[in-house]
């Protein structure tokens, strides 16, 4: 627990890392294996995108002038908002709704909806939240997402608790 104490900097830096390796398996995952992401999946990307810039930019700047703090208080933020979105689709998948999904498929927006109304759905995604289309250990994709929301926001707690003693 050193390292969190003891290098504030550093720790934004492995968030950062660790936010990038989760966005690229997420690419991979869709560009690759071809599973097309939700509504809620796209919410996390923006997190974890929001997440790893702030750590970023907080592991840049000198310790000794604060800025971490807040950069790390802003990360806190998107990274407990995504562990939120994380646990509602996975409570979603564990129990689904009978009528009602998240998503619609990419064809049937561009077929029901004129082009100015069909581009903001594309990119809220067009998977179902509910699908489990991928598992690693018997846990899903939201599953997992929420393990690692749920790290980072503990992390950035430790380390901004810490610096305020």
């Amino acid at each position: 627990m050193n390292w969190i104490w003891n290098a504030p900097r550093r720790t934004l830096a492995l968030i950062f890392v660790a936010g990038a390796a989760m966005m690229a398996f997420g690419m991979y995952l869709q560009h690759v294996v071809g599973l097309e992401p939700c509504p809620m999946c796209i919410v996390q990307r923006y997190c974890l995108i929001a997440v790893g810039v702030l750590a970023l930019l907080g592991s840049l700047r000198p310790s000794s002038a604060g800025w971490w703090k807040s950069f790390g208080g802003l990360a806190l933020l998107f990274s407990a908002f995504g562990a939120f979105t994380a646990a509602r689709q996975s409570w979603l998948q564990w129990n689904p709704p009978e009528f009602a999904t998240c998503g619609r498929d990419f064809y049937g927006m561009i077929e029901n909806y004129p082009i100015s109304r069909s581009l903001p759905m594309i990119f809220r995604g067009s998977g179902d939240c509910t699908a489990i289309d991928w598992t690693f250990l018997g846990l899903s994709i939201a599953n997992w997402s929420f393990i690692a929301f749920a790290g980072f926001t503990i992390v950035l707690l430790l380390a901004l608790f810490k610096a305020k003693r």
